[in-house]
């Protein structure tokens, strides 16, 4: 009885240093003091055994987990399925790391620290929805836009060094009708270098042909995946459906975890800093959090500016106050992420709107 009672007075924080085979964990009590370390295998079976480890310890206040994003999404979940407190932990920045050194062991304990302090108070994303799906449909879009642009480029690029019949046979077509043109050459026997740059451009129009269709069917997948996502976000003036989905990737399944329309803005790295020192009051430009969140948020304020007229107006007024043009789109790009806050909540508190 004395034994279970001891087990039932400590309380501990778990962190965890994560990679791509092996996560690495140091428990620490409410003291800060350091009870036990451990280390497991990126499986199932080593999550569950992770978590009873812990649990033999004592009563887990919570863990800090780094790169709930990447190495370690799979704990990150097992641990939230068993109903445990989850933070995400930044990894230790450089300066840091040259004080402290640098090893598994002190990273993971590193992230204890920072839960109890109160450092590591971020919720990480849930990964289980609709915005999940969307991610990864959006990052193979990514790549086959990526190599569709190489694909006509390297096109482009034989076509101005290739023999001159052929350079005249495809000069001044547009893109469609240059692949069109090119998927058709028959470059026969390999013999001349004619022949060899009709193949590499048959090569590369079949390729960019093949790359047109896969995006067009990622496009017709993420369009209702996204609309039944946040259907008052895509509603919002210039925002469409890659923009949509960019903020909701970045706002995760479960939004809720951004507490304010400020911890939102600074996810996307348009509120501005604290810079002031002495007798100088100054904020300057954010240069952290999600830069696409912050590119789609660009986007839209220049769509605006160009056919809204309310957005004319209210940069007309500002560039008369003295503000230059850099400026005043970035105060836009925050009054934009409140309207997206707003709408990725309305979206979150109705589970029927919401995937």
């Amino acid at each position: 009885m004395g034994s279970v009672a001891h087990l039932e007075a400590v309380r501990i924080t778990v962190g965890v240093d994560t990679h791509r085979d092996e996560h690495v964990a140091v428990a620490l009590d409410a003291l800060g003091k350091k009870v036990a370390t451990t280390s497991m295998p990126t499986t199932p079976k080593g999550y569950r055994d992770l978590l009873a480890w812990a649990e033999g310890l004592g009563a887990v206040e919570g863990w800090g987990v780094e790169g709930t994003g990447s190495y370690g999404a799979g704990l990150a979940r097992h641990l939230k399925s068993a109903e445990h407190l989850v933070h995400e932990v930044i990894r230790p920045n450089r300066s840091v790391r040259r004080r402290k050194g640098k090893s598994d062991l002190v990273d993971a304990e590193a992230a204890a620290r920072a839960v109890q302090a109160g450092v590591a108070a971020g919720v990480p994303k849930s990964g289980e929805g609709a915005v999940e799906m969307i991610r990864v449909l959006q990052i193979a879009r990514s790549s086959a836009v990526k190599q569709h642009t190489q694909a006509i480029n390297s096109m482009r690029g034989l076509i101005v060094t290739a023999p001159s019949e052929l350079r005249e046979a495809l000069r001044g077509l547009s893109v469609p009708r240059v692949v069109a043109a090119c998927c058709l050459l028959r470059p026969g026997e390999l013999a001349t270098p004619t022949a060899a740059v009709k193949f590499a451009l048959r090569g590369l129009a079949r390729r960019h042909r093949d790359l047109t269709e896969e995006i067009k069917a990622l496009d017709a997948e993420l369009a209702p995946l996204t609309l039944k996502a946040a259907p008052r976000l895509t509603r919002l003036f210039g925002v469409g459906i890659q923009v949509a989905g960019q903020l909701l990737v970045t706002a995760g399944d479960n939004p809720s975890r951004l507490h304010s329309e400020e911890s939102f803005a600074s996810l996307c790295g348009v509120s501005p800093v604290e810079a002031s020192s002495g007798q100088t009051r100054r904020h300057r430009l954010n240069r952290g959090g999600d830069r696409q969140a912050n590119a789609a948020l660009h986007r839209i304020v220049i769509v605006r500016l160009r056919h809204d007229e309310e957005t004319q107006r209210y940069m007309a007024k500002r560039t008369a106050e003295g503000k230059s043009k850099r400026e005043v789109i970035r105060c836009l790009k925050r009054y934009v992420a409140n309207e997206v806050y707003a709408a990725l909540m309305t979206s979150a508190d109705n589970p029927q709107k919401a995937a």
